[in-house]
């Protein structure tokens, strides 16, 4: 392999790859994926040892990726190799960020009181996701309920505990500790995380927790078929199965094996308690330049309640807001708040009537920033309005016939209005209020969050 330099002068100079010390070797191929580092390995002998250097190499490719996310070191207790490592956390890496719940669940009473959003974020040696749902004291504040703990054994096999309630005191020495798993697995749940696809995750309870022994406590992200699932039993499960004849033949059996089903019927029982959950990945949510009303943003509505808003942007350039909750729900919770076909952004100087509509409406505010005891405030503390945007409601999208002879299209039409702050709020005519929208989330960080009340 062969490397080439070109100076001032328009002077080629060429050299080896293998002429670079060693650290130099290691800290270019420290940029490569996995796929590209065999295939470099293929390119020598010499190469394949380098490749294989788990200490420095895979060490190294590691720390680059998520060094400022997790603390890599602690993953598994310190016990297994980087390169095993990198295989691991390249599946939970597509796991961070925001999911919505889909699908209908028949146990809602006995699984988690549903949220509209999951969150998935990293921790010091685990991933943890967790429940987001609105505040119910008017404000901006967000309820963070962590539910989920993913992590891997020494061995480096995935272990995943879950809380339905949510009111598990969870801390990072209790699953560092191995004398303190018994007592995970006898107050949360074992379940398994597995992907269908890229955004499509189902959490539920590892069933292979019942009967004769434990199938591995989580099934890998990929879905890959668990060991021994063909061919001779492994020499403990052949062992147990021995134990369960003889205590149905052996006298005095029957009372024993009575008891044993009755423990089996007992675990089974509790199995059935949690339903399996889908999770649907929410993609782009956060804005950029090119599209900066893109993403997930939060907004008090004028009866004070805070409500999610997933705002899109579509192939043909048009923007479409709807508010985030469960898939289940009814399709009214599925028509777009807001919708238009056109991205074009109005500059001031806005138009003596344009000024008038925005500055005559009052924007919801939080009982702790209200004026005087009142919850409306005449004016937005979020800056000038630096753009404008023309909008129409979801009534005429949705049922065209509303927006024919019989009705103003007056009704249906809106604005939105960006601040110089980077957030906006919008508003339709038919109204006399704008809903400003907040980040929910910045930098991969949730905003305003507060603990849940265990009541």
């Amino acid at each position: 392999m062969e490397v080439k330099f070109q100076d001032s002068d328009e002077t080629v100079f060429q050299s080896s790859f293998s002429d670079f010390p060693e650290d130099v070797q290691l800290c270019i191929l420290s940029f490569l994926v996995p796929s590209e580092l065999g295939s470099f390995a293929c390119t020598s002998k010499k190469f394949v040892s380098l490749c294989r250097d788990d200490q420095r190499l895979w060490f190294s490719m590691c720390d680059r990726r998520w060094g400022s996310c997790t603390h890599l070191k602690r993953w598994g207790r310190g016990k297994i190799s980087y390169k095993a490592l990198y295989r691991i956390l390249s599946e939970y890496e597509n796991l961070i960020g925001f999911w919505r719940r889909c699908g209908i669940t028949t146990t809602a009473s006995v699984n988690s009181p549903p949220a509209p959003l999951l969150f998935f974020e990293w921790g010091p040696f685990y991933i943890t996701g967790s429940r987001i749902s609105p505040a119910k004291n008017g404000s901006y504040e967000l309820i963070r309920s962590p539910f989920l703990w993913m992590s891997i054994t020494s061995k480096g096999e995935p272990v995943n505990f879950l809380d339905p309630g949510g009111r598990f005191e969870f801390t990072d020495d209790l699953l560092m500790d191995s004398e303190k798993q018994g007592y995970l697995e006898n107050e949360l749940i074992q379940v398994n995380v597995s992907f269908i696809g890229k955004c499509h995750v189902v959490v539920e309870e590892n069933l292979g927790s019942f009967e004769f022994g434990r199938m591995p406590s989580s099934g890998n992200v990929r879905g890959e078929e668990y060991q021994n699932v063909c061919g001779s039993p492994p020499d403990r499960l052949i062992s147990e199965i021995y134990q369960y004849l003889a205590n149905r033949t052996s006298p005095g059996g029957n009372g024993v094996s009575r008891r044993q089903r009755r423990r089996e019927k007992e675990k089974h029982w509790r199995m059935r308690k949690w339903e399996p959950e889908h999770f649907v990945k929410i993609v782009n949510c956060s804005p950029t330049l090119a599209r900066p009303l893109q993403g997930l943003w939060k907004g008090i509505c004028d009866d004070t309640s805070l409500n999610f808003y997933l705002v899109s942007y579509d192939d043909i350039g048009g923007i479409a807001c709807r508010k985030v909750g469960e898939s289940s729900s009814s399709l009214a919770c599925h028509a777009p708040v807001f919708w238009t076909s056109s991205t074009t952004f109005i500059e001031p100087p806005f138009s003596p009537e344009e000024d008038d509509i925005y500055s005559n409406r009052l924007h919801p505010r939080p009982p702790a920033e209200s004026y005087h005891g009142e919850d409306l405030l005449i004016c937005s503390d979020n800056g000038a309005v630096s753009h404008m945007l023309f909008i129409n409601s979801s009534y005429d999208l949705v049922i065209p016939d509303l927006a024919g002879t019989t009705t103003n299209h007056r009704q249906c039409e809106g604005r939105i209005w960006q601040y110089e702050n980077g957030t906006y709020g919008f508003g339709f005519l038919r109204d006399n209020y704008i809903i400003d929208l907040k980040h929910i989330a910045k930098n991969g960080h949730l905003l305003d969050t507060i603990e849940p009340c265990n009541d």
